[in-house]
């Protein structure tokens, strides 16, 4: 879809643009150890029971109900389980086991009592004070995860708790999708990065600092390629290169309308690009397109506003979500809530979305309340730090105090 460099364009067209470019990466077989935040790309389906075996999930006795349904009852002890262990015995009328947590349950058992509610006599003796009922603390084989069960589906994003119970099935290894390798730059002589003084016209450099955070939280593999001079033969041959080497790029700087700048010349000249006018603010200015590497592959190109803030949204909006989905996720973006407006959210009518930085809480009503967390300049980052989320604001005049408001939440 080509589209006027001058048109203003629906943010939800922009992102089905973009987002239906951008491929599903390969997927690759990895250990479960290293798992962790990935997407699954096949099923996962246990080989074995767990628990593998019935097992006490207390510390206390082994009883046969019966013998203590008019307890309290004094019981002989036979014998003691721990857990890694075995008992060889049945248990008899009469007769009660010490077992630890886990331990195997012993033949004839069919409750536990807990050992808080015992107490040990004399003669190998013990008083059990509470009735247990069949099957009381006792953990079944197979009652969290059956063999031949599928415990995961293709598209689960893997967690610590889904890596323990990948060990826990002995699923050693999984198919998953690849992480995205994204290359980061951006271009300006102008740019200060080694901390010396600034001179005439000079900034210190802060959104590649702030882009390696969002790219990495991502869960892509970063490739940092810093600052490039301001020479066009330079940044092609930098771009040429890391096509090779990665999944994505992502530059920041140079998109806006009549910039002349050298990503803007560069791009258009060895990539298929589109300079687009977001109907959002901040982040109107955005680029995409595809860069052909040399090894044949399509390269996605993220180019990003200049100003602070408007790199960071249009990345929250734009780049980050397509990357998501490129790794196997099918919830590529951010959780949005229906919040209130503490305090009014002013802003003009001009055709946009705005997307308001502010400070997100739970009132005493179980409400999420949000207030501006500070100036709204597009250059502005430092009171973009202080929020915690991203208030929707349609084009109007705002929200009311007391007004509703949909966000997304920022970690």
């Amino acid at each position: 879809m080509k589209v006027p460099s001058d048109a203003m364009i629906p943010i939800a067209d922009a992102r089905r643009m973009v987002w239906s470019t951008c491929e599903r990466l390969n997927t690759i077989a990895l250990d479960h150890a290293q798992a962790v935040g990935r997407v699954l790309a096949r099923d996962v389906v246990a080989a074995e029971n767990v628990p593998p075996f019935d097992n006490s999930a207390v510390d206390g006795y082994g009883v046969r109900a019966a013998d203590v349904s008019a307890a309290p009852v004094d019981l002989a002890v036979i014998d003691t389980v721990a857990a890694g262990a075995a008992s060889s015995r049945t248990l008899q009328a009469g007769e009660a086991i010490r077992i630890m947590t886990g331990a195997p349950i012993p033949g004839g058992v069919d409750a536990v009592v807990m050992v808080e509610d015992s107490e040990r006599l004399e003669n190998n003796r013990v008083r059990l004070s509470k009735v247990a009922e069949v099957g009381a603390a006792i953990r079944h084989a197979g009652s969290d995860v059956r063999a031949g069960e599928v415990v995961f589906r293709a598209g689960t994003v893997l967690n610590a708790a889904a890596i323990g119970v990948l060990a826990s099935i002995n699923a050693r290894t999984v198919e998953v999708f690849a992480r995205a390798r994204v290359a980061l730059l951006s271009t300006g002589d102008e740019l200060v990065i080694d901390g010396s003084p600034l001179g005439p016209g000079q900034i210190r450099e802060s959104n590649l600092t702030m882009l390696d955070e969002l790219i990495r939280h991502t869960g892509c593999e970063l490739i940092n390629l810093g600052v490039v001079r301001d020479d066009e033969a330079e940044l092609e041959r930098v771009l040429r290169d890391v096509s090779t080497r990665c999944d994505a790029i992502v530059t920041s700087g140079g998109v806006s309308m009549g910039d002349f700048d050298v990503v803007k010349a560069v791009l258009s000249r060895i990539a298929e690009m589109q300079w687009m006018q977001l109907a959002i603010k901040p982040a109107k200015p955005f680029a995409f397109g595809q860069l052909r590497a040399a090894d044949g592959r399509t390269v996605p190109i993220f180019g990003l506003p200049g100003n602070p803030v408007s790199s960071m949204i249009s990345y929250e909006l734009m780049a980050r979500p397509a990357l998501k989905a490129m790794m196997g996720h099918e919830r590529t973006e951010r959780t949005r809530i229906a919040a209130v407006a503490a305090a009014p959210l002013r802003r003009k009518r001009d055709g946009k979305v705005h997307y308001m930085r502010v400070f997100a809480e739970f009132g005493e009503d179980g409400r999420l309340q949000v207030r501006e967390s500070g100036p709204q300049g597009s250059h502005q980052l430092a009171a973009t730090a202080m929020a915690n989320g991203i208030a929707v604001v349609p084009d109007g005049d705002g929200v009311p105090e007391g007004g509703a408001v949909e966000v997304f939440l920022l970690d």
